[in-house]
């Protein structure tokens, strides 16, 4: 059939069809996320982003997705660290984001002390050496804030040793301690070993998972520390944010919106599932997820920019800026993509 014959959309649609020519002319995008719940009815196509067809990888680990993101730009969307999009953005990397947040957690029970250094309050790591997975990941950043604003630890009067290189490089400010471990130096092995005071990191590192004797919590009933920091704060720390190639923007202005409707649509159902006990292999699941809803209300995992995720959100930017990763403070309008659709609009009335 020669190009300049062939039959109008209304033919197509006629003649039964319409599916083919619509896969035909869906925009097609990689994205690179977490294998979680809240996205498994996307990845397993009971959720579709409108006009969009998505090559999703879910079996990154997160750093390394930021990275091959963030320096490699190998996705057009990906699930990234909020801090080092901060850095990005600061920078004039050509990166924007939806204010989709796939992970969220507390942070205080990945503070990881020595047992032989007499650290017994936050204050004790004032003056020592603390190993981190990276000063850049999102995780240290909320750690080092909230012991700065909630427990008055100035994070210029620590020693930081620093395991990974960063997702985006910065210069470090006047006054930070940072020195980078050796391709051979790991941050659990030197807290083990006493070479390091304490470890703040994003994962639970194996001397917990094993319970080796030199090892404990900063806060030994972590759960209840964090839920008075939920209180005083009404924080719940946003890890990640959701990025988009600054060019997919400028060329389809209409993506962003309909991947967020799809992100939110998934997540809708994924919490909808996760309501029945039988899901989860626990006992007393459904006593947690009432424990939830009781504290956070029926959607801890909200997208958007309510007041709550604002709130949470400029605390990161503020704790990011007065750190020296930011050197201006941006907004959140300069920081995240628009997704509104207009007042009394984006229902499903047709």
């Amino acid at each position: 059939m020669r190009l300049d014959r062939a039959p109008p959309a209304a033919v197509y649609a006629a003649n039964g069809w319409g599916d083919v020519l619509a896969m035909a002319t869906k925009l097609k995008l990689t994205l690179a996320c977490g294998d979680y719940e809240i996205v498994r009815a996307l990845k397993e196509g009971a959720v579709e982003a409108d006009g969009i067809e998505l090559t999703m990888l879910t079996t990154l680990d997160s750093t390394t997705r930021h990275w091959r993101f963030l320096r490699n730009r190998e996705f057009d969307v990906a699930e990234v660290s909020s801090s080092s999009y901060l850095v990005a953005r600061d920078q004039g990397h050509p990166f924007e984001a939806i204010p989709v947040f796939l992970h969220r957690r507390f942070r205080h029970g990945f503070a990881f002390v020595n047992t032989s250094k007499g650290i017994k309050d936050p204050k004790d790591l004032i003056g020592r050496k603390v190993g981190v997975k990276s000063y850049q990941v999102s995780a240290v950043l909320w750690l080092r804030g909230i012991l700065e604003h909630e427990y008055g630890v100035p994070h210029t009067a620590i020693d930081w040793y620093a395991e990974y290189d960063e997702d985006v490089e910065f210069t470090p400010p006047e006054g930070l301690r940072l020195t980078r471990l050796r391709d051979d130096q790991n941050c659990e092995d030197m807290l083990v070993s006493g070479e390091l005071d304490a470890v703040l990191h994003a994962d639970l590192i194996w001397p917990i998972v094993e319970k080796h004797p030199a090892v404990a919590r900063l806060w030994p009933d972590y759960k209840a520390e964090e839920k008075r920091f939920f209180e005083r704060t009404k924080i719940f720390p946003i890890m990640h944010v959701m990025g988009i190639k600054r060019e997919i923007v400028e060329k389809h202005p209409w993506v962003p919106i309909e991947l967020y409707k799809a992100f939110d649509a998934a997540k809708a159902l994924g919490m909808k599932r996760m309501e029945n006990p039988r899901v989860a292999p626990l006992v007393w699941y459904r006593e947690a997820w009432e424990e939830q809803e009781e504290l956070f209300g029926p959607d801890p995992w909200e997208y958007g920019l309510s007041e709550r995720n604002r709130h949470t959100l400029e605390t990161l930017v503020g704790y990011s800026h007065e750190q020296g990763l930011m050197k201006r403070k941006m907004t959140l309008e300069d920081l995240f993509i628009d997704v509104s659709q207009g007042r009394k609009r984006g229902g499903y009335r047709i």
